[in-house]
């Protein structure tokens, strides 16, 4: 199974739940009309995989990126509370907030990726439909759009995949499970099964000095200390994040949980707005990462991640000030830079942060709840996170490019931009009145100082692809910067060039 050495032990996931994601399914598509039958080369040499190689799950097949943001395309919203794994085979998924209004019934929504994490398509939802006994858990009031703040969690074979359900604004909430022995969909062995009920919220006996005392029960994460004992940290405002004793095989809390259970993060402030706990361990040290202030407002969201660390896994954890974070703690990591408003929900795999963002660049709909990916970059025991603000620049543009029936034609675009951008090559037939994404992309490459670099190659050219106009598009988490048109020419073999 995946391994599970220390710096990449969890397959976790946190999110925040005061989310309401309601999103119609036709958004997610890119809006670009498929592309035509056109044939294309995308292998490429150097310093990351061929397209026709897979990861044996032996060494890092990342070794393209850098610590710093990482560039993703193709269908990234409604991303919210985004819980990332990488399985054995190398295929990276995303799993995330259901849709309002139970659109696609609503439940755990799956994306996958096959190029590391760059280009992601929607995979589909864990079930058809909310399973009934949580309608029957909250019958006599408002039942719930949809299922929240996925955690994603893989022990002896199994993947335990936690989620959340509630009445919005309130405490009355559940987190539930389901197993898997696979994530691949095409896995004739593929089946989500509905474990049912973990932890349910008003709670009480967690504190026998104060028995108002109660967390809210979303935002499940999944951590194990040194001696393979596996907690659930859970919370969401009202008493802040609270560690859960649990135990294998079931994945649910251990006999008398409620006495064992310990209050590791609370702001003590009007509203306590923290919430979407996740436990990373690195070196020495166990990280918290939490999401400060208010998501789900779009461009007005405050959300931002925060972190403390511990030589312990159940606390306590202090920020790089030596805060506690049960007080007020906690080292602001990740906050709004350009485009990116209100990132959080956070969930860690390897050294890789996945969160959510209100995309501010989405210039077809502005602030929509989008997938973000950062290289950690761990500086003197603490994560560090990039946030610089730079479009992408073309530094070399395509040149056009001729050939004659049969044979192929190259285009190569170069571009800057922090985070490092991607590009994703269109072509028109009606002279740029409109233009269509190819369905199979060359990868980016890193060329160095900077700079990123992608090669197209057309194969087995036709007769009708001549005067084709060719572009890269590149982007990155601030922008979209295309390159300017250019042509193709295609001969009949024994014609000279025009």
């Amino acid at each position: 199974m995946t391994s599970r050495s220390p710096q990449s032990q969890l397959r976790k996931r946190i999110t925040t739940a005061t989310a309401a994601l309601g999103m119609s399914a036709g958004l997610i598509l890119t809006g670009i009309a498929p592309a035509p039958a056109v044939q294309t080369d995308t292998t490429q040499t150097g310093n990351v995989l061929k397209a026709s190689e897979t990861w044996t799950g032996q060494g890092t097949p990342f070794t393209q990126d850098l610590p710093g943001g990482k560039s993703v395309v193709g269908e990234t919203s409604p991303i919210h509370d985004p819980a990332l794994i990488i399985d054995d085979d190398g295929t990276w998924y995303v799993y995330s907030t259901g849709r309002i209004n139970r659109e696609n019934g609503g439940t755990i929504q799956i994306w996958s990726s096959h190029d590391e994490g760059t280009t992601w398509e929607y995979t589909g939802a864990v079930w058809d439909q909310i399973p009934g006994w949580i309608d029957d858990h909250f019958a006599g009031g408002t039942l719930p759009d949809n299922l929240w703040a996925p955690e994603i969690y893989e022990n002896d074979g199994t993947y335990y995949l936690y989620y959340s359900a509630s009445q919005f604004g309130t405490s009355n909430s559940l987190t539930a499970l389901a197993t898997n022995t696979t994530l691949d969909p095409e896995d004739p062995d593929y089946e989500w099964v509905d474990q049912g009920l973990v932890v349910s919220s008003p709670a009480a006996g967690l504190d026998p000095n104060n028995p108002n005392k109660t967390f809210n029960a979303i935002d499940a994460g999944i951590v194990e200390g040194e001696d393979g004992r596996p907690y659930m940290a859970i919370g969401s405002f009202w008493y802040g994040i609270f560690l859960i004793p649990i135990e294998w095989p079931s994945g649910k809390p251990v006999e008398n949980w409620q006495s064992q259970t310990v209050n590791i993060a609370d702001r003590f402030m009007w509203g306590n707005p923290i919430e979407a706990p996740y436990i990373t361990k690195n070196g020495d040290y166990y990280y918290l990462f939490v999401s400060f202030d208010s998501c789900c407002r779009g461009g007005d969201s405050t959300y931002k991640i925060a972190v403390g660390r511990s030589t312990s896994v159940t606390g306590p954890y202090l920020d790089k000030d030596g805060r506690d974070m049960f007080g007020g703690g906690g080292t602001v990591v990740l906050d709004a830079h350009g485009a990116v408003t209100g990132p959080g929900g956070q969930s860690v795999f390897g050294d890789y942060l996945a969160f959510h963002y209100y995309d501010g660049a989405n210039k077809d709909i502005p602030y929509f709840p989008t997938l973000g990916l950062q290289k950690i970059n761990w500086v003197d025991g603490w994560p560090e996170f990039d946030q610089t603000v730079d479009l992408p620049a073309v530094t070399q543009a395509p040149k056009p490019a001729s050939g004659v029936v049969g044979s192929k034609a190259t285009f190569r675009a170069e571009a800057s931009g922090t985070p490092a951008p991607v590009a994703q090559w269109e072509t028109s037939a009606d002279n740029g009145a409109t233009w269509q994404r190819l369905t199979e992309q060359p990868r980016t490459i890193n060329a160095g100082e900077g700079l990123r670099r992608s090669q197209l190659t057309l194969k087995h050219l036709s007769a009708d692809q001549d005067g084709l106009l060719v572009r890269a598009v590149f982007s990155n988490a601030h922008g979209v910067t295309p390159t300017e048109p250019v042509a193709l020419e295609v001969r009949a073999p024994g014609a000279g060039k025009r």
